[in-house]
């Protein structure tokens, strides 16, 4: 199962660089440069980027994860904001909705959990991969 992460620096070129570190590796992962399934992925990724630049200022890095297997992609953004974000429909904002609803068109799914490595969070996002959705 591929996986991969890069750790981007929270600043101006924090999502610039997750995007381009995502997009670099969608050729080992299976998803098609300029499709509308790698359009989706980037956007959320971007989106996930700008949440950790406005929620968890205090956080030097943001962890850009992305892996593949049983059909599935799922991309994860860790900070070191402890705090979980409401993922109830109602409560979410403005981003985390256009994720949530990017992630629907592709059969998948929004969550949080405690990072395991440090005292923050990571949010996933997971996508079935279009040559298997249905």
């Amino acid at each position: 199962m591929p996986r991969h992460v890069v750790a981007v620096p929270v600043g101006p070129e924090a999502v610039r660089l997750a995007r381009e570190a995502v997009a670099g590796r969608f050729g080992e992962v299976g998803v098609a440069p300029r499709s509308s399934f790698a359009d989706a992925v980037l956007l959320v990724v971007s989106e996930l980027v700008v949440n950790v630049l406005r929620h968890a200022p205090r956080s030097p890095v943001a962890d850009v994860g992305m892996t593949v297997g049983a059909g599935h992609l799922v991309v994860g953004v860790a900070d070191a904001e402890p705090s979980l974000p409401d993922l109830e429909p109602g409560a979410m904002g403005a981003g985390l909705h256009l994720v949530a609803e990017l992630a629907g068109e592709y059969d998948g799914d929004v969550s949080v959990e405690p990072a395991i490595d440090h005292g923050g969070k990571v949010v996933l996002v997971r996508f079935r991969m279009p040559s298997q959705a249905r």
